[in-house]
């Protein structure tokens, strides 16, 4: 059953009041929701000439907005400012988007379609590995043994994996080991960790860091999956090259991020900076912001070998770029 609570924002407290009504949790809704979305822009990306595709993905672009937008007041619970922005944006964005697709329902712009096609080939993957729970682990698995090699291998403390463990929706965590859920699909879900693995001194004692699949820079990954798969036009060949030059270096950066989360939040545990200690400094700003940084020079080397995702993306940005003066007017073929 969805647990509901008074501090709640109306529409989270309206999926939350449906879902306790249904008699399934919150967070199943939510991902139905995600799914509902994935499946209707993939309808209009797929099946772009048929009549009915910009009203699917008008549909598709609403149900992702207000996905992303619900898990805005998680973002605020852990005080995470860059994510609190993007997802709190995600709805507006998402029906601003509709909107679009119904006034362009005849001849609806290349990069629009693009743009179907992107946020769908990000929604699969992370769907995918986040509800096959043997996926989902490996994943986390991994991050923690890169990151503790990472700072093995550079000398910066001495440090081993504790077991796996699952943060339960009703509270509580217990080891995998000990968890009786199918391990093939999430037929239930979990508390807001999800699958764990606690990083431990070398002598047994607990670092006050966990990896969930969060830390995995998946996420970056699919953003460039699905913008690069999403090139109808362009061939193969560079598509592939494209992901063989992203995937790897956004992978490794993601290492020495979290091994520089790790490094200074177990060294300087009583730093504070405006009430902010260093986990929070270091996670939810500095290597926020960095990730960010590190993602616009990603794209502006993939520029040079995909001119067509520079200017599928300056299309989407384009009514943002005319809202706020910087250009005058939209091209006339749209």
């Amino acid at each position: 059953m969805g647990r509901i609570t008074l501090m709640q924002e109306p529409l989270g407290l309206l999926v939350a009041m449906i879902a306790d009504s249904v008699g399934i949790a919150d967070v199943s809704l939510k991902l139905l929701i995600c799914a509902l979305g994935a499946v209707a822009l993939g309808i209009g990306f797929h099946l772009k000439d048929r009549w009915y595709a910009p009203h699917s993905s008008a549909l598709g672009w609403i149900s992702v907005g207000l996905f992303l937008y619900l898990q805005s007041s998680h973002y605020v619970e852990i005080s995470d400012p860059v994510l609190v922005l993007m997802t709190a944006s995600a709805l507006p964005a998402g029906i601003a988007l509709g909107v679009w697709e119904v006034r362009n329902w005849e001849d609806a712009p290349e990069a629009l379609v693009w743009f179907r096609g992107c946020v769908v080939w990000a929604v699969i993957p992370y769907y995918i590995v986040y509800s096959v729970p043997w996926l989902n682990m490996a994943l986390v698995h991994a991050t923690a043994w890169n990151t503790e090699f990472m700072l093995e291998f550079t000398g910066l403390g001495s440090y081993q994996m504790g077991p796996m463990m699952v943060d339960l929706l009703e509270g509580g965590e217990i080891p995998v080991s000990e968890w009786g859920g199918n391990r093939w699909v999430m037929a239930e879900p979990l508390g807001e960790n999800g699958f764990f693995v606690p990083l431990e001194h070398s002598d047994g004692t607990l670092v006050s860091v966990s990896f969930i699949l969060a830390c995995s820079g998946l996420q970056s990954m699919i953003v460039f999956v699905g913008a690069i798969v999403a090139l109808g036009s362009v061939e193969w060949s560079r598509r592939i090259r494209a992901l063989f030059i992203a995937i790897p270096t956004i992978h490794v950066l993601n290492v020495f991020r979290n091994a520089g989360i790790v490094w200074l939040t177990d060294n300087y545990a009583e730093w504070s900076f405006l009430g902010m200690g260093m986990f929070e400094f270091s996670h939810s700003y500095a290597a926020k912001f960095g990730s960010l940084f590190a993602m616009f020079l990603m794209a502006l080397a993939l520029f040079d070998l995909l001119p067509e995702l520079h200017s599928n993306i300056m299309r989407i940005i384009r009514p943002v770029m005319k809202a706020v003066g910087i250009v005058n007017a939209e091209p006339s073929s749209t």
